[in-house]
């Protein structure tokens, strides 16, 4: 079972990194927008997380819950039911100040398996 935990986390961190690379580029939460293919790809990115999260054991999920897996695992649902709800500014914000201390937290936590 730890082995395929291991695969999942390190799964998360990959896409973590492919949102890093695919928005690093951009200033603000405008030009990412408009750059249809970065933003696409990194919306799909974080359906891939909430998806690796979905498939995360619940009893891994409760012991280790200094990591928000429903809320991460929430925004893949409202990107994949209502793509074109989507405000770029929040979606900007998530990368610039999330996503970062999440790669962080999941990393220590690879170490830790």
């Amino acid at each position: 079972m730890s082995h395929n935990i291991s695969f999942n986390l390190k799964a998360l961190i990959e896409s973590i990194e492919k949102i890093e690379l695919y928005s690093k580029e951009f200033t603000d939460a405008n030009d990412f927008y408009h750059d249809q293919k970065s933003f696409d790809a990194s919306m799909m990115q974080f359906v891939v997380i909430g998806e690796i999260i979905s498939r995360l054991d619940e009893k891994f999920k409760a012991t280790h819950n200094e990591i928000p897996w429903q809320k991460v695992k929430d925004f893949r649902n409202i990107i994949a039911h209502d793509y074109f709800g989507i405000d770029a500014d929040e979606i900007w914000d998530i990368i610039n100040t999330k996503l970062l201390p999440l790669k962080n937290d999941i990393e220590k936590l690879l170490k830790t398996i």
